[in-house]
């Protein structure tokens, strides 16, 4: 990829007059920001710099849930919903990584055909690149540039269960956890996870079976009634839906939408953005100091033989760990 230019590529991308123009700015903006390259980094945090000033206005939404969920059907279908009521919605599904490419995998453009067709939507399957628990390394950056592009509902989907779902509920407005009727005891810690930092969840495939649906949800209403909400404010609501047959899914943006009202009015929203944005800082600089590190000539120069040592057993991690440091000059 060529170095772009920093004015073209901001003005294309704010204009959203000409959608066409602005979708094909976003997905170079947002290849921009992936990029490893020292010289694109550099200019996408000129860019980023450009865009804030129009960024921060959408509903910023993160979707998760075990290995199928459905997850993609119900956001397929909930992004259709909210384009024909006049929405423009983006969706980040971070993929995992071929080992061998470091591509994407799944494929939600494939996965999410009618949805990509959309004018009033953008899809943007990214890889995970082996990042925590899949979730790529500049989503954060995505979502503002998405917000920059004006769509006003961001979609943030996780490839699975894990912490990657920790880190995707700290860059959004209100989690959900998307589940399935009963499940299986070998799915409870998973779903005891979830449901601790879950702001909403839905039990889908509704229709394969109705009552054992009903059932799952009071099971779960039940268990968040020992459990202390993570806001005075809120007790996630738990609400079942069939994503294939867009039932339910009205139910669940009207929460979306109650949530964001509840949580404007008593100044959580913009607090657990400002929290986020500073724990991003602090993430982006230890991102940083870590790839200085390891690519500081010495330190790469020790480590290899290094490790190999403290894999074979012979010389304890600390120590390994004290001359890596020394050879940085700490």
């Amino acid at each position: 990829m060529s170095l772009p230019d920093l004015d073209t590529l901001a003005n294309r991308l704010l204009a959203q007059d000409r959608p066409h123009e602005s979708r094909a700015a976003l997905a170079r903006a947002i290849t921009l920001v992936e990029s490893r390259r020292t010289d694109h980094q550099a200019l996408a945090r000129q860019l980023l710099q450009r865009i804030m000033p129009h960024t921060g206005a959408a509903q910023r939404l993160g979707i998760t849930g075990v290995p199928g969920a459905g997850k993609s059907t119900t956001i397929e279908a909930l992004g259709c919903n909210l384009t024909e009521a006049g929405h423009r919605v983006a969706v980040l599904a971070v993929d995992p990584s071929s080992t061998r490419t470091g591509g994407s995998i799944l494929g939600d453009k494939t996965r999410m055909e009618r949805l990509a067709m959309d004018q009033r939507a953008f899809i943007r399957p990214s890889p995970s690149g082996g990042e925590l628990g899949g979730v790529a390394r500049k989503t954060r950056e995505a979502i503002l540039l998405c917000e920059a592009a004006g769509f006003d509902v961001v979609i943030v989907e996780t490839v699975g269960v894990g912490q990657s779902e920790t880190v995707v509920a700290d860059m959004v407005d209100l989690f959900m956890a998307v589940l399935i009727p009963g499940g299986g005891d070998e799915l409870q810690g998973i779903k005891k996870g979830l449901i601790e930092i879950a702001d909403l969840i839905l039990i889908n495939k509704a229709d394969t079976d109705p009552p054992r649906a009903e059932r799952s949800a009071r099971e779960y209403r039940n268990a968040l009634r020992i459990l202390t909400p993570a806001h005075p404010d809120w007790t996630p609501p738990v609400l079942t839906a069939s994503g294939l047959n867009n039932a339910g899914l009205d139910v669940l943006w009207a929460q979306v939408q109650r949530h964001r009202e509840v949580m404007t009015a008593n100044g959580e929203r913009a607090a657990r953005r400002a929290g986020q944005n500073g724990r991003w800082m602090w993430a982006m600089v230890n991102d940083r100091l870590g790839r200085a590190f390891r690519e500081h000539p010495r330190v790469a120069a020790l480590a290899p033989a290094l490790e190999a040592r403290v894999l074979a057993g012979e010389v304890p991690a600390s120590l390994a760990a004290d001359q890596l440091l020394a050879a940085f000059g700490l």
